[in-house]
């Protein structure tokens, strides 16, 4: 029986984190190769893609992926994690406007440095940070390059703004919120969060354990390897190329592997064997195509 590929979108619950969906996952699907592809935090809930057997190959590039969430930012307060369920620092009154709100919502728009929060996974000397910040103790942390495509608001009821926001990876919500919240001279930590996309899976791809555990065949709510890229190029190879592809070989464009057009130099191609089958990543080099990943 061939091991299932794919990749399975999970909506995550509150309470759970990353690592506790990949064991649920494990147990229920009964495969050791699955992989999260970026953490939540425990209270944040929604979109997490997970990597089933060899589609775990593309984990690093869907964790490079752009995300968008919606968050509720609580002003007039402060805590050691950002979030409400930390330990509040200080509290403040809220005199703050929508028109005020919407001039610092905006200066924060584009590319910009943001530093890492001591109670987040990052690792530093090997140990992640939210195991120094138990201990009492806060290390130096570099400022991390991240970009802030958009953000919505979508609602603000004084002292609680609900807003979408589209963000590049590494971007931690917590800390964005944090920072708005110092920028409007009260204070400011994040109270909800759900992640709404990841790259191009959205909520209405996604799954709850409790759908999963009851589906009469789970591998078949698993999405296929090339959805994920269905921007790049789709090449079929000749019958005659079969072997070479099938071994990761280099496919030599002089042989007449394809039956559709080139592609371009440094062009990536999702190579499809002569039965449509997707099974490879291909890149074009100079006069030949080499694997990037097989599948």
């Amino acid at each position: 029986m061939n091991e299932p590929i794919g990749i399975l979108v999970m909506d995550k619950e509150a309470g759970f984190t990353s690592f506790d969906v990949i064991a649920k996952l494990r147990g229920i699907l009964h495969m050791r190769k699955i992989g999260h592809t970026g953490t939540l935090d425990p209270q944040a809930t929604g979109v997490l893609p997970v990597c089933v057997g060899r589609a775990t190959k593309v984990c690093n590039i869907l964790t490079d992926m752009d995300k968008t969430y919606e968050a509720e930012l609580l002003l007039g307060q402060t805590s050691d994690t950002q979030d409400i369920w930390g330990e509040i620092l200080t509290q403040s009154p809220v005199s703050v406007t929508e028109e005020e709100l919407r001039k610092v919502l905006t200066s924060h728009i584009g590319w910009q440095e943001q530093i890492p929060p001591m109670y987040s996974a990052k690792k530093i000397g090997g140990k992640k940070l939210y195991e120094l910040a138990r201990e009492g103790k806060e290390v130096e942390r570099k400022a991390a390059k991240i970009c802030i495509h958009s953000i919505e608001l979508l609602s603000f009821q004084a002292p609680k703004a609900r807003l979408r926001i589209h963000c590049s990876k590494g971007t931690y919500i917590r800390t964005l919120l944090h920072d708005i919240g110092q920028e409007l001279g009260c204070g400011g930590c994040m109270s909800y969060l759900r992640r709404t996309q990841v790259g191009p899976f959205t909520l209405q791809d996604a799954h709850t354990l409790e759908d999963v555990q009851q589906a009469e065949d789970a591998t078949s709510l698993l999405l296929s390897v090339d959805e994920l890229f269905s921007d790049d190029a789709h090449f079929t190879v000749k019958q005659s190329a079969m072997k070479q592809l099938l071994n990761g070989n280099i496919l030599r464009l002089d042989d007449g592997v394809f039956s559709e057009f080139m592609p371009e130099v440094g062009q990536q191609v999702l190579v499809y064997d002569s039965t449509g089958d997707f099974k490879a990543i291909y890149e074009r080099k100079q006069e030949h195509l080499k694997i990037k990943a097989m599948f």
